[in-house]
């Protein structure tokens, strides 16, 4: 955990600056999920980086818990939420494992391009089924690392070793769908936007 901390706070700058690469896509994301949404709820986002997406579903929930291992994205987070006036939206540096969430006091938690990070993916998506109240939705956005380029399955441990990219596990498809199912879930919404990502909304 320390690597991926260190990995993503000398990370921050550079990845606060990056477009995002198919807005088009994003956008689509943002009202899939915000179409599930209720004025009246809680939500929370682990590793939220730079805190954008937390900051675009704001005005369209009661207030939002956004987290992240590091604290260099959160300070960008944070001031962000500053200069966009942006009150409901709270920032904290920690993980699922490590931060003290109730149980069932969330109506929606978000895990956008994060699960292939992790290296306990099935022990997060357990905490999220816990901490969601019943009926709560869990949304995830995931790079299905098993499908993409082989070229890019032969560089990325080349660039872990030199520190220039971070822990990713090798998900397809149906190992997460899986993962989901075997915590509780129900599959709700399933969009494949290209072969190497999914966007998901499961129901507890």
């Amino acid at each position: 955990m320390k690597d991926s901390k260190a990995f993503w706070d000398k990370t921050a700058r550079r990845y606060a600056k990056s477009p995002v690469r198919d807005m088009e896509t994003y956008q689509k994301k943002l009202s899939l999920t915000q179409g599930h949404f209720r004025p009246d709820w809680s939500v929370l986002e682990f590793g939220c980086g730079t805190g954008s997406t937390a900051l675009a579903h704001a005005p369209c929930v009661k207030d939002i818990l956004a987290t992240d291992i590091s604290g260099k994205m959160l300070e960008i987070a944070s001031q962000k939420a500053r200069e966009a006036g942006v009150e409901n939206v709270r920032f904290q540096q920690g993980t699922l494992e490590s931060l003290e969430l109730k149980p069932e006091s969330f109506d929606a938690v978000l895990g956008l391009n994060i699960l292939h990070l992790l290296e306990n993916a099935e022990a997060a998506v357990s905490r999220v089924y816990e901490v969601l109240r019943p009926g709560g939705i869990f949304v995830s956005s995931t790079a299905l690392v098993a499908d993409i380029m082989v070229l890019w399955r032969v560089l990325i441990p080349a660039m872990q070793m030199v520190g220039l990219a971070p822990f990713v596990n090798r998900f397809t498809r149906e190992t997460l769908v899986l993962m989901l199912t075997n915590a509780g879930f129900s599959i709700e919404y399933e969009w494949q936007p290209n072969k190497a990502s999914v966007f998901l909304v499961a129901r507890k």
